[in-house]
């Protein structure tokens, strides 16, 4: 039961953002001849860990700023429920950023300084998510943020140590797990909505509305499926990573949940579903890459 809460707060139905956008890194670097699987290995670690001490950050911050109160609409987090102390949480973000950064070392001895930026910026960026004056989370920047970091240049970062080798082609193929994050915290931002215009934290559903956001959804997935085709016309890539674009198909019932005016709690299942269909995406258009 000690480690459950440690689990939650962790957000294991989210995690898929880190190992899609590696997944797709390493296929490309496969397809090019260059992957390297120690460097795959540690940049996988490092991209987990950095999440997870994000959500760490996140659920210590928002406990903190008053925004995770009885009103949540959203899972129990560990620190407002009482399972774990404020200072055990914060303890837990910073080992969880330093555990990150010390799986960091052998990338940054293969890649050289740009893996260093990278990798100070990735933690750096987590940190101010939820935390610092202007927290991202709070002035409409999370999805800017999650598209960065979780797209491009989490492709590009994981395809540049193993093929040690600088390509456009990662760059762009980012912006499909890219995307699919955004509509997973977009999911989350529907959800929490009300909430959060309470206590002040303006994402983009609070600045722009419920329509906004259910539209910024269907835009992400969409936009994620076009992102091989894409490929395919301006980057000559296989034409199998446009297998892909069945992620359509499976977000129909999240089209449909999201159509029908979904609110509330009853949004809990959107945003696992999404993260579900994060690693369809990805697996399916790193097999279609590399077959």
């Amino acid at each position: 039961m000690k480690l459950k809460p440690w689990i939650l707060a962790a957000r294991p139905k989210t995690l898929w953002a880190s190992v899609a956008p590696v997944s797709i890194g390493t296929a490309i670097a496969y397809g090019d001849g260059g992957a390297h699987a120690p460097s795959a290995a540690c940049a996988l670690l490092s991209a987990l860990l950095i999440q997870i001490g994000t959500n760490y950050c996140n659920d210590y911050a928002d406990f903190a700023r008053g925004t995770d109160n009885a009103e949540r609409t959203g899972p129990v987090r560990a620190t407002a429920a009482g399972w774990v102390t404020p200072r055990a949480m914060f303890r837990a973000t910073v080992a969880m950023f330093a555990l990150a950064a010390l799986a960091a070392l052998y990338l940054i001895y293969r890649g050289g300084w740009p893996l260093l930026v990278v990798g100070a910026l990735s933690i750096a960026s987590g940190v101010l998510y939820t935390e610092g004056p202007r927290p991202l989370a709070y002035v409409g920047l999370g999805d800017l943020f999650t598209l960065v970091f979780f797209g491009p240049v989490a492709v590009a970062g994981t395809y540049f140590v193993q093929a040690l080798s600088w390509s456009w082609t990662p760059v762009v193929a980012g912006l499909g797990p890219g995307l699919l994050s955004v509509a997973i915290l977009t999911a989350n931002n529907l959800r929490d909505r009300e909430g959060d215009a309470r206590s002040g934290k303006r994402t983009l559903a609070v600045r722009f509305g419920d329509g906004f956001a259910r539209w910024e959804y269907v835009g992400c997935v969409l936009g994620a499926a076009l992102v091989p085709f894409a490929l395919v016309r301006f980057f000559d890539a296989p034409r199998g990573a446009c297998a892909a674009a069945i992620v359509l198909v499976g977000a129909l019932p999240a089209f449909r949940t999201l159509a029908r005016g979904t609110k509330g709690a009853a949004l809990n299942h959107l945003l696992a579903y999404t993260g579900v269909l994060l690693l369809v995406y990805a697996i399916v258009f790193a097999v279609g890459w590399v077959l």
